[in-house]
């Protein structure tokens, strides 16, 4: 049968439930908790039941039943049933867990057993009766009475497999979770590890806040802004590419912590690791530098794994990641020796790109010795990095508003924190030199002084104190910690193609 079909059958057997005084989509029902709770609640049957199965003839009750059988109340939504003659079995599931259901006429009567039959795969029941342990070790409810609290029309998928296109998992996610409990599991740990990070940012002093996500300027990093148009201002406006301006300015106004959580948007590609909406901590702290960000991540980051994953050890593809700090810290041009030879730095133009074209690495002959020097980490080197690590001394042109190092004006005093071959992370020690900024703007928009955020430029000129800054990608974090390598696979709802 198609789809069509099923649909047909299940709104028929709706029609003979309401016919038999059950309400298709019923009413709010009180539960004695969820079934994680319910579980709690049966875990002393479960134990008597053990120690019965261990001493048989100290067993005090038949069949293997415990005494003391607690009444409870259970909603959820059905994802098996199994019948056998005058019994029924079915799972019930709700966001914390399963129980099993013990269905027959002798305990709920002959009516309401015969109204179970006609529930299907999916629907929503409340039910109430007695928690026992069945002869096979299994938790279950023996039902009294139940309530069918929401009739499914559409079949579920087949529950030992889910939905198994992957463009229909991220189309109806809604199915995905309650079938798959390895996305379920995945989008928990997602929400775990956002709440963790709060917890230990704030626990160092750390203020979340707040800023717009529509500014009149796209700053605080160099990328394509999603345009909308203000009505009310009648001014063109940009979905934020960051937050990194607004966040400054707070500490400029005194707050020497700050942090958010929160969405950017970028007019660019889909890929595996790319998402055009995608969720970001960017954090500031006064009178820091890049080494007090690297302290963030190397404290941040063993706690995300020790609260969330139980483990510093992580799967990732073929790897397995350490993230047991300290990380390895290394400078972009040693990486880069190390690929290209000691000499590299030394070498005239043409004799680097020989050495590329050897290195099968494809490149613009336009580029002067600083672009295929890049082309060279990000193609070559950057994906070789798969544990943490620091890469430190970057080129200053790749951060122009990022501090230089103090013994090389050339370099920027950043780190790129990169994990599994991908960048998670940059750290800066901030610019806070307000002529040093404009020139940065002047030169990162070509010299179109109507895109300089003139406004930040003069909020500059009233002090900032030296500032260490970062902006940590929370979606990769999701995906390195639950060794996933697809970022719609995190996303609970990402950006599609149109069908």
């Amino acid at each position: 049968m198609d789809s069509t079909d099923y649909r047909a059958i299940r709104i028929e057997n709706m029609r003979k439930l309401e016919a038999l005084g059950h309400e298709p989509f019923g009413r709010a029902f009180e539960r004695t908790g969820t079934l994680d709770r319910i579980r709690e609640l049966g875990a002393p049957l479960l134990a008597a039941h053990a120690a019965a199965q261990a001493a048989p003839a100290e067993a005090g009750s038949p069949d293997g039943q415990a005494p003391s059988c607690p009444q409870v109340r259970a909603a959820g939504r059905l994802l098996a049933i199994r019948k056998m003659g005058k019994t029924i079995f079915a799972d019930l599931r709700d966001g914390t867990g399963r129980i099993q259901l013990f269905v027959n006429a002798k305990a709920c009567g002959d009516d309401a057993f015969a109204a179970f039959q006609l529930l299907d795969l999916g629907d929503h029941v409340g039910c109430e009766g007695e928690l026992f342990v069945t002869r096979t070790g299994e938790l279950s409810i023996r039902i009294a009475s139940w309530t069918l609290l929401a009739k499914a029309l559409r079949q579920p998928p087949e529950k030992f497999h889910g939905l198994t296109d992957t463009e229909d998992r991220y189309r109806r996610r809604y199915v995905d979770l309650f079938s798959n409990p390895e996305s379920r599991d995945r989008f928990y740990k997602r929400s775990a590890i956002l709440r963790e990070t709060r917890r230990w940012l704030e626990a160092r002093g750390f203020m979340e806040v707040e800023t717009p996500i529509l500014q009149p300027h796209a700053g605080g990093a160099t990328a394509k802004p999603f345009t909308t148009h203000y009505n009310a201002l009648d001014r063109d406006m940009f979905l934020r590419i960051a937050p990194e301006l607004y966040l400054k300015r707070l500490i400029i106004g005194g707050f020497d912590k700050v942090f958010e959580i929160g969405r950017d948007f970028r007019n660019e590609g889909l890929d595996r690791t790319h998402n055009p909406e995608f969720t970001v901590l960017e954090l500031y702290q006064a009178y820091g530098d890049r080494r007090s960000m690297m302290d963030v991540i190397e404290g941040l980051l063993p706690h995300l794994c020790d609260t969330v994953i139980g483990s510093r050890r992580v799967k990732y593809g073929e790897h397995e990641l350490d993230f047991t700090p300290p990380y390895r810290e290394v400078a972009y041009a040693d990486l880069v020796k190390e690929r290209m030879g000691a000499d590299w730095f030394d070498l005239p133009l043409t004799e680097a790109q020989v050495r590329v074209r050897a290195a099968e690495l494809p490149f613009d002959p336009a580029w002067d010795m600083l672009l295929l020097t890049h082309e060279v980490y990000d193609k070559l080197i950057e994906r070789t990095l798969v544990q943490p690590t620091f890469v430190t001394r970057v080129p200053h042109e790749f951060v122009p508003l990022a501090k230089v190092c103090p013994d090389d004006p050339t370099k920027a005093n950043v780190f790129e924190f990169v994990v599994g071959g991908r960048e998670l992370c940059p750290g800066y020690t901030e610019q806070n030199d307000p002529f040093a900024q404009r020139e940065a703007f002047q030169a990162q928009v070509d010299e179109d002084a109507e895109s300089t955020d003139e406004d930040f430029v003069e909020a500059l000129e009233y002090g900032m104190p030296p500032t260490g800054g970062l902006g940590l990608g929370m979606d990769r974090v999701v995906m390195m910690l639950t060794g996933t390598e697809v970022i719609r696979d995190v996303i609970l709802f990402p950006q599609l193609k149109t069908l």
